[in-house]
């Protein structure tokens, strides 16, 4: 049985013969708007899409050769909806699993619906006047402000991991630089990086990075510097989520795949160091 770690020395091993680094690879593309309303950010939004690829594949099994995924949190319409933490409700479908250190997750509008939406749930009228990019409901996480993102391939119930090269999310309200970031981290569990999304008092803001040649396997998401709550204002920036956009979630190779691969790399590139030094 060929080690993960092994794996990953064969890997490293291609990188030396060939004369890279092995962290090497392109800087990502960065997305990012903010405005009053949806039509601000619609256009870079759509520019992102198309970047992640076509068509969406909404709830088709995978792995699938290309395309995108996308989660607005509204097919419940106005209803208020609790989840616990691991939230699995698009593990399968969309191959996302979502987990915070807080209590769990909401996905509701800012107020209505029968359950009176997030002003009632948190007892704060004042959450009525969130801005959403598509209608009706957004998404939080409860007694916390990190969302943890992992990707597998949909259609296996979690059973296969899996990487993306790019995610973006739309964030509502968010006043202050530093309060709404993006976190990404390898498929190794190296952080690629924090990014912060731009700030737009009662507006909405997106931000999203495609990383052409780095297999992303997690998103880290701060929203805000307080749960919901209290009020948003005076030191207290309260940042609800809206639609998350991903590429088509790929399958993590197996350790014996990517020993091949290490293997058959190396001996090209040693093919071709002899080539040079016989010249």
């Amino acid at each position: 049985m060929i080690s993960r770690m092994q794996a990953r020395s064969a890997v490293i091993a291609v990188l030396i013969v060939l004369g890279l680094p092995p962290s090497a690879g392109a800087m990502p593309s960065t997305f990012e708007a903010a405005g009053p309303d949806a039509a601000a950010i619609q256009s870079t939004v759509d520019a992102f899409r198309a970047a992640l690829g076509n068509p969406n594949n909404a709830n088709a099994p995978g792995p699938l050769p290309s395309g995108r995924r996308e989660i607005n949190w509204d097919g419940g319409g106005v209803a208020t909806t609790v989840s616990p933490t691991p939230f699995t409700g698009f593990l399968n479908t969309r191959g996302a699993l979502f987990t915070t250190p807080g209590t769990g997750f909401v996905q509701a509008p800012p107020s209505g619906g029968p359950q009176g939406g997030l002003a009632t749930l948190f007892n704060n009228p004042t959450y009525s006047a969130f801005d959403t990019f598509s209608a009706p409901r957004l998404f939080t996480p409860i007694g916390g402000t990190l969302t943890n993102v992992a990707f597998f391939t949909p259609g296996t119930n979690g059973g296969l991991p899996a990487n993306v090269t790019g995610f973006g999310a739309v964030f509502s309200d968010v006043d202050f630089a530093g309060s709404a970031t993006l976190t990404f981290v390898n498929a190794d569990g190296v952080s690629l990086g924090t990014f912060s999304a731009q700030p737009a008092n009662d507006g909405l803001s997106f931000l999203g990075l495609i990383f052409p040649d780095v297999p992303i396997g997690q998103v880290n998401i701060i929203s805000g510097n307080s749960p919901l709550g209290p009020n948003d204002g005076f030191g207290v920036d309260i940042v609800l989520l809206d639609d998350f956009l991903y590429s088509e979630p790929s399958p993590v190779p197996e350790p014996t795949t990517l020993l091949l691969f290490g293997t058959t790399m190396a001996g090209l590139g040693l093919a071709r160091w002899r080539r040079r030094r016989q010249s």
